[in-house]
């Protein structure tokens, strides 16, 4: 053990001798022979493995040390700084290259999204354009339906104006032909005939003069009141309305006059004349309205000339309430012009045409209506004629006699 302690403190003193370079004793000093502990202490780092040891170490030194020298070499001569000062220096280039990419990055970012906001709002002003902008389609419609809504009020005015007439005829009120008589009532309608509608029968028998080929009894002819959409002129509303007339009460009968009236039979006779009247003028509503909706009054636009002129049909001077909302109708289903400015809408004007065209049905909806009720009053009054017709009122039956016998 003591042994051990010794060659131990001894290694190190060698040891420290060899790597901290002690100084050499002076003769003064004690004698001692360092040469004979010198090979005693190598003797025992052999025997113990010290030496291996200090001989690695050594070589691990001259390793780095080498390694060091080909780095230095390597990078060069120290003119720019030592290897620590280039290395942090490369490493701090290194991060302001990439602070430089983060940057880049976040312009091309920032770039983009202003493109795009820049794009989106184009594609937003494009969408509100096309919401706020009309159609030429939608233009052309709001001009036909102001058309429209003229003329039904002149072919309203239209059908006023024939009632006015008509009723006091068939009234045989005062200053018309039946109010002095039926001869003078038949007298009047045949004039009327002869005058305006002479054929070349009548014209044979010495009765008138023959008139045009389109005008020869007219006032007998359905064509008159229904050829076309339009009557167009005066001559074709005086057709209408005496072909009207010898369809509906062509002999107006007398008046009940004076005593007639009076008397208990003449008061009877004037309830049931009241009730002819009556349904005489039911009857003739529906002639005036006919009349009425086809009397030219108003004038057509330019795209409904033109969708006449497209068909070869005639433009007239001015268009009837039948005939606009005809041309209304037909131009969804037979006008190239309406049908490219379809294809041409955004979404927001094909919208607009359809709420137009639910507004035109909802119009024709309501004149359906209209004439719905009339025909429901003529159905009514039919009824209460035929029911008239088929009573059978109580007859007097003679009273049993009660003498006994």
């Amino acid at each position: 053990m003591n042994r051990k302690m010794l060659l131990a403190t001894a290694a190190g003193a060698i040891i420290g001798a060899v790597l901290f370079n002690a100084r050499p004793s002076f003769a003064q000093l004690a004698t001692i022979d360092v040469a004979s502990i010198a090979a005693q202490i190598k003797s025992l780092a052999q025997e113990t493995g010290i030496l291996d040891v200090l001989n690695a170490m050594n070589t691990v030194q001259s390793t780095i040390s080498s390694t060091m020298k080909d780095i230095n070499t390597a990078i060069g001569n120290t003119t720019y700084g030592d290897t620590n000062t280039l290395l942090r220096e490369g490493f701090t280039q290194q991060a302001n290259y990439a602070k430089g990419q983060v940057g880049a990055q976040q312009q091309i970012t920032d770039a983009s999204n202003t493109a795009m906001a820049r794009f989106q709002r184009d594609v937003r002003n494009s969408q509100i354009r096309d919401q706020q902008t009309p159609n030429v389609q939608n233009c052309t419609t709001l001009d036909s339906g102001q058309v429209v809504t003229a003329a039904a009020l002149q072919g309203w005015r239209t059908g006023q104006t024939i009632e006015a007439v008509m009723d006091p005829r068939g009234e045989a009120l005062i200053n018309t032909p039946a109010y002095y008589g039926a001869g003078q009532a038949m007298q009047a309608a045949g004039q009327v005939h002869l005058s305006r509608y002479c054929s070349s029968t009548d014209a044979a028998a010495g009765l008138c003069t023959e008139v045009a080929v389109a005008m020869q009894n007219a006032d007998q002819r359905a064509s008159s009141l229904f050829g076309t959409d339009n009557l167009n002129d005066q001559n074709g509303i005086n057709a209408a309305n005496d072909f009207g007339t010898n369809l509906i009460q062509p002999i107006v009968p007398a008046a009940l006059r004076m005593d007639q009236l009076t008397s208990i039979s003449g008061q009877d006779a004037a309830a049931h004349r009241r009730e002819y009247n009556a349904r005489m003028s039911l009857a003739r509503s529906v002639i005036n309205l006919a009349i009425g909706q086809q009397t030219p009054g108003v004038t057509l636009t330019t795209q409904q000339q033109q969708l006449l002129t497209n068909e070869g049909l005639t433009v007239p001077t001015s268009g009837s309430w039948l005939q606009a909302l005809s041309l209304e109708a037909t131009r969804r289903i037979s006008d190239v012009t309406w049908a490219a400015g379809l294809q041409a809408m955004p979404p927001a004007s094909v919208e607009r045409e359809i709420a137009t065209e639910l507004a035109l049905s909802n119009y024709l909806a309501m004149q359906n209506y209209r004439v719905t009720l009339l025909n429901a009053t003529i159905a009514a009054t039919q009824l209460s004629a035929t029911e008239e017709t088929n009573f059978r009122p109580a007859t007097p039956m003679p009273s049993p006699s009660m003498a006994a016998n």
